[in-house]
């Protein structure tokens, strides 16, 4: 039997696809997103008004968190080989964030920013782009998913810090990101530092995103998984929710009744993360990374993923030497 956390995230893909595809354009006009809602609300399991936020490591400067291992194309690790023995990579990946990582409903296929940057790496690593399994998971799940060796790859708008460096690898920058907000096309929030005391604001457990909440005077709500803060925005159970501009950019393509704040509150570089021991993944993975930045793979990416929505962008430039 499907639980109320699937029946409700499937709802939330369904009117947010249904956002997508222009379902208004029957009526001229976008429809007011309260009233699209069924009448009876379906809250998303895991909702908590009260969340015991993790420790804010936002500030923890002991050390430089974007330096790298030096890239290198050797596959003679034995976590290499145990990859290209079992003759797939498995990548823990979002499959409910557009633009990113998501099931694309025309072909049943996972696409996104993220999900060709790992088929990218599957290719380099085991000669075929589609040797890749991947494993949808939760912000708060990657950390333990990398430390578990669940997966070999984590590529899901991971920010790099020096507290996360204490337990797992990352690559060198491959995205740079920034913290914003977004609210209804109603709220007549304009600037989240000063506009939002008082409200409730939703993020992910397990995010770096939630900590600001509190600073702002705003009331944190975490949640498993974006699209159930979209569910709460839709249903005027928060007033806003806050995570990386990339994710939400792909979130207000599919809902035309909200918008993104224009204001950058926090730089949130993203990073591919392994196992803290494999470090020889790492330097391979940094291998793919540079190989796509210089033969314009990645601008390729961007641009079929991500320009539309976010407008012209760059490779960030790697820095290595750890």
């Amino acid at each position: 039997m499907m639980g109320t956390r699937s029946r409700t995230r499937m709802f939330a893909l369904a009117f947010l696809a249904a956002a997508s595809l222009g379902l208004s354009a029957c009526s001229g006009a976008a429809p007011d997103s309260k009233t699209a809602l069924p009448d009876v609300k379906n809250l998303p399991q895991g909702v908590n008004e009260h969340p015991q936020l993790p420790k804010d490591s936002s500030s923890d400067d002991s050390c430089d968190p974007l330096r790298s291992y030096k890239p290198s194309a050797s596959k003679s690790a034995k976590e290499i080989k145990a990859i290209i023995k079992r003759g797939r990579l498995r990548v823990g990946v979002d499959q409910t964030t557009y633009l990113m990582g998501y099931r694309d409903p025309a072909t049943g296929k996972m696409d996104g920013f993220d999900v060709r940057v790992a088929r990218e790496i599957a290719k380099d690593l085991l000669g075929d782009a589609s040797k890749i399994q991947f494993v949808a998971m939760t912000s708060a799940d990657r950390e333990p998913a990398l430390e578990n060796h669940d997966v070999d790859l984590v590529v899901r708008t991971m920010t790099i810090n020096c507290d996360r460096w204490k337990n797992i690898g990352f690559s060198g920058e491959y995205y740079a990101a920034a913290q914003k907000v977004l609210v209804p096309n109603s709220s007549d929030v304009k600037d989240p530092e000063s506009d939002l005391k008082g409200h409730k604001v939703c993020a992910a457990k397990g995010s770096t995103s939630i900590n600001r909440i509190k600073d702002w005077g705003a009331k944190p709500v975490s949640v498993h998984d974006w699209t159930d803060c979209m569910i709460l925005i839709q249903q005027g159970d928060v007033d806003a929710m806050t995570t990386d501009d990339v994710i939400l950019a792909g979130m207000a393509a599919q809902d035309p009744n909200t918008h993104v704040i224009d204001k950058a509150l926090s730089a949130e570089p993203y990073g591919v993360g392994a196992n803290k021991d494999d470090v020889d993944l790492i330097k391979y993975v940094n291998h793919t990374l540079d190989r796509i930045r210089k033969d314009g793979t990645w601008e390729k990416i961007y641009g079929d993923t991500l320009a539309k929505t976010l407008g012209k962008a760059k490779p960030p430039k790697p820095k290595y030497g750890r």
